[in-house]
């Protein structure tokens, strides 16, 4: 109920609740007069209710957790990479609805996010407490939902802008092998079923959907270009073809004419890519099979499961006399060389496929320190001396002084 009335003195009031303020978390109750009969507050308070409320009063009897499921989840569905769209469903589903799924959208209190937070952080029977960063990650995604509620007329106010949510940690730095570590990694993994692949991460920094996603027909041998023209998602294990997505999966809009683009491979590349096709081929003719159409197969011939990458790289890195990263972190190495080197942001930006060159810069800044003093040098040594300029220009000032 959002109003009721209450007398002062010998005059009556229509009281009205308008949510909370976003800024203290206390309640907003209006107190609008209404003169000395009570019936006259009363029809008052129910005007100001449905001028409140709205015509058709769509929030009042909705919970939290069908407004989650039959309205919010649909409608980002639409906008959302799948991958995006994934996680959000999870951690709905997952952490969310257990707890909060049957609260009315319009009685949802910051301390009842407040309390989420605080179980999700500590170990309850078999449960692992997670991490600040994952009970953060549950914050965004309600703090979100709700901001679409309020747009939507369900809430008037997003209690989730006052709850308490655990603290930002400072972002890590991207996780990056060396050059040398890079190149002691390939030496290991030669010979593996999977190394053509790995090379190629490596030596172009592709996402792995945009790796495994590569039909022979995407290169060009002469020209020494891969094209990127589609991608292959893992969702809950189910493999998706970027292209024949519906809209209604869709891929991500703001990423689409960035990653799609031409990258261009070193002869070593395009040596490794070859010898792999030839292989391939001798294999599946020596089965009675005709040329592979997907550039990276398994034994069978069929396309390499995402997550059988992954998993697969895992394993070899465990063992290998490296630091251990993730596949993912080929793409972060690619990235963090190039721009150790001096290679501009940009060329690197369009190599990853990313949107903006701004992007790329924020993303790997921890490596332009050592670039600025490298560009300090050069631009001294393209000068001049300055052991011999520097000081005879200060002598001659002491001179005169």
């Amino acid at each position: 109920m959002n109003g009721y009335v209450a007398r002062k003195g010998n005059r009556w009031y229509a009281v009205i609740y308008e949510g909370l303020d976003p800024v203290t978390g206390r309640e907003i109750r209006r107190w609008h007069p209404a003169g000395t009969d009570k019936a006259d507050a009363e029809k008052l308070a129910r005007r100001l209710a449905r001028e409140l409320n709205g015509p058709d009063d769509r929030g009042r009897s909705l919970s939290f957790g069908a407004y989650l499921t039959q309205t919010w989840l649909p409608a980002k569905r639409i906008e959302l990479r799948p991958t995006t769209w994934d996680g959000y469903r999870r951690i709905v589903h997952r952490h969310v609805l257990p707890r909060l799924a049957s609260v009315p959208i319009r009685r949802l209190r910051p301390e009842q996010l407040e309390d989420l937070y605080e179980s999700k952080l500590r170990p309850t029977g078999d449960t692992r407490p997670l991490a600040p960063k994952s009970v953060l990650e549950i914050h965004v995604v309600i703090r979100g939902a709700l901001n679409d509620a309020v747009q939507r007329g369900y809430v008037r106010s997003n209690v989730a802008l006052i709850a308490k949510a655990p603290r930002q940690r400072p972002a890590d730095e991207q996780t990056a092998w060396t050059a040398e570590q890079l190149a002691t990694f390939l030496r290991y993994t030669a010979g593996h079923k999977y190394f053509a692949a790995i090379w190629t991460a490596a030596f172009t920094g592709m996402r792995r959907s945009e790796l495994l996603g590569l039909k022979w027909s995407d290169l060009n041998v002469k020209r020494a270009k891969v094209s990127i023209n589609r991608g292959r998602l893992d969702i809950n294990y189910e493999v998706l073809e970027t292209p024949d997505i519906t809209p209604q999966i869709g891929a991500s809009r703001g990423k689409t004419k960035s990653a799609r683009r031409p990258i261009d491979l070193d002869p070593t590349t395009v040596g490794v890519l070859t010898a792999w096709r030839t292989w391939q081929t001798a294999e599946r003719a020596a089965a009675g099979l005709e040329p592979a159409e997907w550039m990276f197969t398994d034994l069978h011939g069929a396309p390499i499961h995402p997550q059988a990458m992954s998993q697969t790289f895992e394993r070899i890195v465990r063992r290998a006399p490296v630091p251990t990263i993730r596949f993912h972190d080929l793409r972060h190495t690619h990235a963090t060389l190039l721009m150790g080197a001096g290679v501009p942001p940009k060329v690197v930006s369009e190599r990853l496929g990313h949107s903006r060159a701004s992007f790329t810069e924020d993303a790997y800044k921890h490596v332009l320190p050592g670039m600025q003093a490298d560009a300090a040098r050069l631009f001294a040594a393209l000068v001049a001396d300055p052991a011999s300029t520097g000081d005879a220009r200060w002598k001659t000032r002491k001179k005169t002084a």
